[in-house]
């Protein structure tokens, strides 16, 4: 395996890297205070847009998107540093056009959506004209598990009538998300239970949908994107609203979550990453009974399994990526999995101790550990908690070696 990155990479790698520095770090405490103090928190801020437009100019947009048609053509390996050098600050990739879940959301549109449904809503989502939400999880069943998702399609001539009740909508509250994408069962009697589901375009501005309320997780409301508690009642939308076709909500799904998978566990490496350096920073300007903190052992070998644990998930995520792409999502399956146990946990555990490192300090928005160590604990349950990974993964490797 080639450990280098290419030339185009390091390239990329230097000037987001040069962005961040000059447009994104500047201006960190700025863009909190106003969300803070805004009468509307679910509206970008000015800001943002600002930064989006600078972010274009600088041909540093749609980074994600693989192929020429839609992005910029990049692989899921030269990808995954930029993801990294983003993930630095939590906010930050909404900047370069490849935030969640619009980046999943544009994805399916590119892979599976017609070309009517691609000009109407994936152009616009390209353009950073509008946001988007998706829409799986519900309250009422255990969703780890999205076979149990109870949320009834049914078609009546040429409309779906949508009824049920999601939660963690990721995106729904901001004011600009336009369209979901929304997973329920149009065929409930189906023998087999993965073909039972199918995903629709619902416009956010279509009766019968209502927000019942933002949810807060550790206090975070993830402002201006949210996650909204939604019900749907007697939703009407086209049949052409349809996604690739009934029944294929898992396979779109599979397709969706292979590439989000890589993006978050990438951007948790960045936090980790610098949550290492503030620590080593903090340990360094810091004394305690006589000496600086990097001078005591304990602090010292916490920054070294930082490190480690660092590098072993960067090399372990960029292994996955260099298979997806020589060998399709389907085959990387267990690497992904495996990224998908290692990553959140790693980033939880390096940004927990940068927390300890930091003090009482660690605990307040003065830094941005509270909020990366938010961030990481959270992605340990979306796009699959650890336990089901980790129940696939033992199942995919026990089949293998006993075939």
């Amino acid at each position: 395996m080639d450990f280098a990155y290419s030339a185009k990479t390091l390239d990329l790698m230097a000037r987001v890297s040069a962005f961040m520095d000059e447009h994104i770090y500047p201006v960190e405490r700025e863009y909190k205070s106003y969300l803070a103090n805004a009468a509307d928190p679910w509206t970008t801020p000015p800001l943002m847009e600002e930064l989006k437009e600078k972010a274009r100019a600088a041909g540093l947009w749609n980074l994600f998107m693989p192929g020429t048609e839609f992005g910029a053509g990049l692989t899921n390996l030269e990808y995954a540093p930029l993801a990294e050098i983003m993930g630095r600050v939590t906010w930050a990739s909404e900047a370069f056009n490849c935030s969640a879940p619009d980046t999943g959301n544009m994805g399916v549109l590119a892979n599976y959506g017609t070309p009517a449904q691609q000009e109407q809503w994936l152009q616009p989502l390209l353009a950073g004209e509008i946001r988007s939400g998706f829409s799986m999880t519900e309250p009422d069943v255990a969703s780890s598990d999205a076979t149990n998702v109870q949320t009834s399609m049914v078609r009546e001539g040429d409309e779906f009538h949508i009824n049920g009740h999601k939660w963690f909508t990721s995106g729904a509250m901001n004011r600009n998300c336009r369209i979901l994408i929304v997973m329920g069962k149009t065929d409930p009697g189906n023998a087999d239970r993965y073909r039972q589901q199918s995903m629709m375009l619902v416009p956010m501005d279509t009766p019968g949908l209502r927000i019942v309320r933002p949810l807060s997780s550790f206090g975070y409301f993830d402002q201006p994107e949210g996650h909204a508690e939604l019900l749907f009642e007697d939703v009407r939308v086209p049949a052409t609203n349809l996604l690739l076709g009934e029944g294929r909500g898992f396979e779109i799904a599979q397709g969706r979550l292979g590439p989000g998978r890589i993006h978050h566990c990438m951007r948790l490496i960045g936090c980790a990453q610098r949550a290492l350096e503030l620590s080593c920073q903090r340990a360094e300007q810091r004394e305690t009974f006589g000496r600086k903190l990097s001078q005591h052992q304990s602090v010292r070998e916490d920054i070294a399994r930082s490190y480690c644990e660092i590098e072993q998930a960067r090399l372990l995520t960029l292994k996955a990526a260099d298979q997806m792409d020589r060998l399709g999502n389907k085959a990387a399956r267990e690497l992904i999995s495996a990224i998908k146990i290692v990553a959140p946990q790693m980033a939880c555990t390096v940004i927990d101790r940068a927390i300890q490192l930091h003090g009482g300090g660690g605990l307040t928005e003065d830094f941005p550990l509270a909020h990366a160590y938010h961030y990481a604990r959270c992605i340990r349950l979306a796009d699959g908690p650890d336990q089901v990974h980790m129940m696939q993964l033992g199942r995919d490797l026990v089949g293998r070696f006993n075939a």
